[in-house]
């Protein structure tokens, strides 16, 4: 499915990260990655590399760093010269914008939150998007957690996350012309680092239970590692703009399941 694609894989810390599932997934389709860290966390993102079926370069990228983006691409250019896709697998809002905090959080916060989550993404695309118009387009994907609604404790990640889905499609407003497609991925709950992180995650899990039509196995990341995968090849090429759910269909029902 991604023979000869070239796809940079952000997010990837341990080898329970969706990221690291898509890039393990990727690169058994076929695909040349590369994988990217930074800071403290580095030797996390390097170490999970070495498990996946053919260890890729571990690039350095702090996303709010404009240095880091411009050092990213420049080593893409040299390395490859073009890229076919990206992973966008980027979140993060400090400690006083979650856990029911909302009405206290500062400004400062929720706005590292936005930046971190959010504009991130566009910051991606607009870093990459040269080299992948020398590919003559390619497929952005974003993971998400669809906040159609407020969830308990998440507060500013779910303002951000909101965002995430509105940034997607102006990226794909913006970047069509160059036949460079955005969409997002709307992820059911996953046991990651990232989600244990989460103020009364238990919660969440609790209700994807009563209620997703589909049995959801937060031990699963496959399901949405295929979807980012379909969406990075070359099976989805007229779809740009979506927000698609892979959550056991959980976002299309209104109350909890009853068994008949």
């Amino acid at each position: 499915m991604l023979k000869g694609k070239r796809i940079v894989v952000t997010g990837v810390l341990t080898d329970g990260s969706i990221a690291w599932h898509v890039a393990r997934l990727a690169q058994e389709q076929g695909a040349s990655i590369v994988v990217t860290g930074f800071g403290r966390a580095m030797r996390l993102t390097e170490r999970s590399a070495q498990r996946l079926p053919d260890p890729p370069p571990v690039l350095e990228l702090d996303i709010t760093e404009p240095a880091h983006m411009e050092a990213l691409v420049a080593d893409l250019d040299e390395r490859w010269g073009s890229v076919d896709g990206a992973l966008h697998a980027i979140a993060y809002a400090p400690e006083d914008a979650l856990g029911g905090l909302f009405l206290s959080t500062p400004a400062e916060s929720a706005a590292t939150a936005f930046i971190t989550s959010a504009f991130s993404y566009k910051t991606l695309a607009a870093g990459l998007r040269p080299l992948m118009q020398r590919a003559g387009g390619g497929s952005l994907v974003a993971l998400d957690f669809d906040n159609t609604w407020a969830w308990p404790g998440y507060d500013w990640m779910g303002v951000s996350k909101a965002a995430l889905q509105s940034v997607t499609r102006y990226l794909a407003r913006y970047l069509g012309g160059d036949n460079i497609r955005a969409n997002a991925v709307a992820a059911g709950p996953i046991s990651t680092v990232a989600a244990r992180s989460i103020p009364g995650i238990e919660e969440f899990v609790a209700a994807w239970g009563e209620r997703a039509p589909l049995a959801w196995d937060m031990e699963d990341p496959e399901p949405i590692a295929q979807m980012v995968c379909v969406l990075l090849s070359d099976w989805a090429p007229a779809t740009t703009g979506e927000v698609i759910h892979v959550d056991g269909g959980f976002h299309a029902v209104a109350m909890a399941r009853h068994e008949e």
